[in-house]
């Protein structure tokens, strides 16, 4: 099935056309002038640039002044082989429309809400024969049926008729193009780009993520730089501004450079709710640590969530030829965004 990008949107046709394997772009005059474009004819030759395949509109009121127009329009320098001109559907149109087929040129007849239009398109050669999905579900049609109905002509008489999809409206519009067996679909960018999305996709890919990052990161290029170091004799008020200063939740309390442990948040908290706030005056060293959980810098990270696992500590203490240089925290351990 071909996939082409509907817009008029610059933006969004350079957007959508990174992806590399967009069929075409599809665009109306109405696109352009939503987009606030008056030079048409320039417009059309810098898409013709931009894509593989450019679907443009080619009016007249007969059949004579629509192949004029293409015609006019080839002149601008497109090229015949990558131009599909579309004609809303009606008698003179199909009747250009066979005049263009026997000139060799592209034919999209388009703006069609029945089997019996499609048939005239398919019958005059169109290349394609485009319904308007959303437009005719607005109207209370039942526009699946249709695009069946077009496809089933095509393959039990077989023209070569191409069915596309349009007046796509969101995602699920997709499944059912697929799901009828169309030959082409037009679709915006936004629809586009959701194709993709899928919630479950989402969370296994952050999982892998996350996974093949605890078994190739090591905790030095992980860690928190910030390392708040205080001296046992520091009273405990000064060492919450320590900690509000680095905005960590925990400093390193070491005695004579030796590291006598961590005190976190968490500790503090305990320590109110048992003995009051009075407990801010006493120094650090009138307190119990209990002995610091570490991790080696050159440790993998899948060793340190094995240790907070085994620890049940939101941080661990990170050293370096047993001197401390900083702080893991159990948040480090996630992907990076």
């Amino acid at each position: 099935m071909e996939l082409y990008l509907d817009s008029a949107n610059l933006g969004e046709i350079e957007e959508g056309f990174k992806l590399g394997f967009l069929d075409g772009l599809t665009t109306t005059p109405t696109f352009m002038q939503r987009e606030g474009i008056t030079d048409i004819d320039g417009t059309i030759v810098k898409l013709s640039k931009m894509v593989p395949v450019l679907q443009i509109e080619a009016l007249g009121g007969s059949a004579e002044e629509v192949v004029k127009e293409a015609q006019r329009q080839l002149d601008l320098g497109l090229d015949s082989k990558r131009t599909v001109f579309k004609l809303p559907v009606s008698l003179e149109a199909v009747r250009a429309c066979y005049l263009l087929r026997k000139k060799g040129l592209l034919v999209n007849i388009h703006l069609v809400y029945t089997l019996q239009q499609a048939y005239m398109a398919m019958h005059a050669g169109a290349n394609y024969v485009c319904p308007l999905i959303g437009r005719l579900q607005d109207q209370g049609h039942d526009a699946l049926a249709l695009v069946e109905q077009c496809v089933n002509a095509v393959n039990r008489y077989h023209y070569e008729t191409k069915v596309m999809f349009s007046s796509v409206r969101h995602n699920e519009h997709v499944r059912n193009a697929i799901n009828l067996g169309v030959h082409t679909i037009t679709v915006p960018l936004k629809v586009l780009k959701s194709l993709t999305d899928n919630n479950f996709t989402a969370i296994g890919t952050e999982q892998f993520l996350r996974d093949t990052r605890l078994m190739t990161v090591r905790v030095k290029d992980a860690m928190n730089r910030i390392n708040p170091v205080v001296d046992s004799k520091t009273d405990l008020k000064h060492a919450i501004v320590k900690m509000t200063e680095y905005g960590f939740g925990a400093v390193t309390v070491v005695n004579n450079g030796s590291v006598s442990g961590v005190f976190t948040d968490g500790d503090l908290r305990r320590l109110l709710q048992k003995d009051g706030e009075h407990i801010l005056d006493k120094k650090l060293q009138e307190l119990s640590f209990k002995s610091p959980v570490s991790i080696d810098s050159n440790a993998l990270l899948n060793d340190a969530a094995g240790l907070f696992k085994q620890t049940n500590v939101d941080t661990i203490l990170v050293t370096e030829n047993g001197k401390p240089v900083g702080m893991l925290d159990i948040q480090d351990l996630k992907s990076e965004e």
